[in-house]
């Protein structure tokens, strides 16, 4: 049912699990898993520099070290590390799973309340309204 699933990560503790419920729902299906982070940038001042708190180096260690317990699972893995615009995680995220057909989308909650979610505004949340497809949120 879940031949190609998405699985979103970033730094938070719930990336870990996001990916042990996306290599189980791989083995279950015989699926392959896309492991996407997004590295948000926010433009800085008049001149319309960008600036993100994380380095290519560490965005790409995080997705290596993912894909790599994915395929030391037995698990086709593939790596995708993407820049994007603070705020735009969400449509992203739903855009990358559109662009591999996946099946799910599988993320981490960072776990807001219900009162933070509305003032800071949840990626998930936002995931969930515009994807056309399942959404697993991972807590």
């Amino acid at each position: 049912m879940f031949e190609r699933i998405l699985a979103a990560i970033d730094q938070s503790d719930a990336a870990g699990r996001v990916i042990a419920a996306a290599r189980e729902m791989a083995e279950l299906s015989h699926g392959e898993v896309w492991v996407l982070h997004l590295r948000e940038r926010e433009v800085m001042g008049r001149g319309g520099g960008m600036y993100s708190a994380e380095s290519h180096a560490d965005a790409g260690t995080l997705v290596d070290t993912a894909t790599g317990k994915l395929a030391a699972a037995g698990v086709t893995a593939h790596s995708v590390v993407r820049d994007t615009l603070f705020g735009h995680a969400a449509g992203e995220i739903v855009d990358e799973a559109r662009a591999h057909d996946a099946g799910v989308i599988v993320m981490g909650s960072r776990g807001h309340g219900d009162l933070a979610g509305l003032v800071v505004g949840s990626t998930a949340h936002k995931v969930i309204h515009l994807s056309d497809r399942p959404v697993l949120v991972v807590r």
